[in-house]
């Protein structure tokens, strides 16, 4: 007789779960299993939700009802401090009379660690996060970069089965934000740990992610890959929150798969538009269109696709597979 191979429990399981605030639910019976080793993102607008839901696994609120269960055990009325999770908070929530070293150490003090595993452990956070000869230093003392990365090199050393990422650059600029994004998904490569964040950026969330679940008014919209959120989302709610959509005939159609041609046949793909103004984005131009109808929509194409200028009389094309039907 064949042996079937048992897979084991999910690293991190919300089963029906829901917060109630007076007069308000946070959180509306959300159920999801995250397997071990996955970049896990809560994706959506302020105020749906995800904050709450990740204050809930970490223990920082407990739910009005359902369960959060860490590897297959139920941990609803434990203290964030009795669950296997660490978290990043957007703010970092560095001490500042302690050096980088020291807070990095801070968890691991708590849990009253042998000195010598507690100098091993942060050297190697030090390593890791790219913080070698700064761990004397104390937080004012550091760039915003690597403040973030002290702040998760405190969680990392605790050796977390989840680690939770509240929104942990959005302080960071544009440019530093990149680079921690790609510092990020590295680091989760390395260590194995499961990466929840909770983020609002549709751009974070889906260059970082292996699965993203979005969020919408307590809810779950939808949960899958970052190609199939993006490219056939379920709702008009997750094709419109996940970047820019025109809305043509019924049909949803993303702008870069919008095309702007002078001349082709005339049909049920092809429309005459005229052209309302231009915006330059650096690698490609974003062009205004106006159809027949009044519909206001947009295209993107790189930047060498040729000029278009307010007021020219051109059509607009897509193909089938690029649109999106919804009930």
């Amino acid at each position: 007789m064949e042996a079937k191979l048992v897979e084991p429990p999910p690293v991190l399981e919300l089963r029906r779960l829901s917060k109630d605030y007076p007069g308000h639910r946070a959180v509306d019976g959300i159920t999801l299993s995250i397997p071990a080793g996955t970049f896990f993102s809560l994706l959506g607008p302020s105020g749906c939700g995800k904050t709450t839901t990740l204050r809930l696994i970490g223990g920082f609120e407990e739910p009005t009802e359902g369960e959060v269960l860490l590897r297959g055990q139920v941990v609803n009325g434990r203290k964030p401090y009795e669950r296997n999770v660490s978290t990043v908070f957007q703010s970092y929530a560095l001490f500042p009379h302690l050096s980088a070293a020291e807070n990095i150490a801070f968890g691991l003090r708590r849990r009253r660690t042998a000195g010598a595993e507690i100098v091993r452990r942060v050297g190697e956070a030090l390593n890791l996060l790219s913080l070698e000869g700064k761990g004397s230093r104390r937080p004012a003392q550091l760039s915003g970069g690597e403040r973030q990365r002290v702040a998760l090199a405190r969680s990392l050393v605790l050796e977390p089965d989840v680690l939770l990422l509240d929104e942990p650059l959005a302080a960071l600029d544009p440019k530093l934000r990149q680079q921690m994004r790609q510092e990020l998904k590295a680091i989760e490569r390395r260590v194995g740990i499961t990466f929840l964040l909770v983020t609002h950026d549709q751009e974070e969330a889906l260059s970082l992610s292996d699965c993203v679940a979005v969020m919408n008014n307590g809810c779950l919209e939808q949960i899958g890959t970052p190609e199939e959120v993006y490219l056939r989302p379920k709702t008009r709610f997750v094709a419109g929150f996940l970047g820019d959509i025109n809305w043509i005939n019924g049909a949803g159609v993303r702008p870069e798969a919008t095309r702007i041609e002078l001349a082709v046949p005339e049909g049920p793909r092809s429309l005459p538009a005229v052209v309302t103004g231009t915006v330059f984005l650096g690698d490609r131009i974003q062009v205004g269109l106006r159809l027949a109808s009044g519909e206001e929509v947009k295209a993107q194409m790189p930047r060498a696709a040729g000029i278009f200028r307010t007021g020219d009389s051109v059509r607009v094309s897509w193909h089938a597979d690029d649109e999106m039907h919804f009930d």
